[in-house]
């Protein structure tokens, strides 16, 4: 896992060494190369890994508060051979490493989707590595900007109620069958670049860090999560249940705060 607050530092230097400014529709240099050694020092990452990896977002984005952005594997986990973590970074976002996705070969086959916030023109990239400390790398451009500052879609009040109320959606599996299932978290995610019209000042950052979901107490997926991804977190995922179980999922935000949910399968 990476220190957040040094990867903040050092994205913020790359942003400063590149006279990106906030609202800028792509920087002067491109950053990855920056970002590469910041974040993954001197290792080797496989680029255009179309073999390996889908990655599928707007090319332009209806709102750049919430863009869909979702990952595939087109190789089966196996116990041998499996993706281990896939990396989300978005180049041009304030903090550009965006999140963790930590997998358990049980999941079978990765498909996953979320909701990222981009604050400009942007390369977002998910870096797969493998069990055997291998990267493999897709990307594609979206057109977005001001998503990172966007005024929350919830009054404050209402957000606040109902922070931390939770959501398992999904049909009614079958043993031994693959099924797709969504979390979802209500949170209003504030990072900190949001402004109050009302007070005049920015409002503090309050967003959910951490996502676990695990299966009979076995972890399938733990997302390690930051200020880019949208208000209300979404997770959606395949696994394939082989036994009678319960689905969790547990959080925990920037204040400490945490929250469960559960489903029986």
């Amino acid at each position: 896992m990476f220190n957040r607050m040094i990867k903040l530092i050092i994205a913020s230097m790359a942003l400063s060494f590149f006279g990106t400014l906030a609202y800028a529709e792509t920087p002067a240099e491109p950053l990855w190369p920056t970002l590469k050694v910041a974040y993954f020092g001197d290792k080797v990452i496989r680029e255009d890994a179309n073999d390996l990896l889908v990655i599928e977002a707007p090319k332009r984005a209806e709102d750049a508060a919430i863009v869909p952005i979702s990952v595939k594997s087109l190789i089966a986990q196996t116990p041998d051979k499996y993706i281990k973590n896939i990396h989300i970074i978005i180049d041009n976002n304030p903090e550009p490493y965006s999140a963790n996705f930590e997998l358990s070969p049980d999941l079978g086959l990765v498909d996953i989707s979320t909701r990222m916030r981009v604050d400009q023109y942007t390369f977002v990239r998910a870096i797969a590595e493998m069990n055997d400390g291998s990267l493999h790398m897709v990307s594609r451009f979206v057109k977005a900007s001001g998503g990172c500052s966007a005024p929350a879609g919830k009054d404050a009040a209402a957000a606040l109620a109902r922070l931390g109320k939770m959501q398992i959606r999904m049909r009614k599996p079958t043993v031994g069958e693959p099924v797709q299932a969504q979390v979802i978290v209500s949170h209003p995610n504030y990072n900190g670049l949001q402004f109050d019209q009302k007070s005049r000042l920015y409002i503090e950052a309050h967003y959910v860090k951490n996502i676990t979901i695990s299966y009979n107490d076995e972890q399938l997926i733990t997302v390690d999560t930051g200020i880019s991804v949208s208000e209300d977190p979404s997770i959606r995922f395949t696994f394939t249940p082989v036994e009678s179980g319960v689905l969790k999922a547990e959080v925990t935000d920037s204040k400490g705060q945490n929250f469960t949910h559960q489903k029986e399968v």
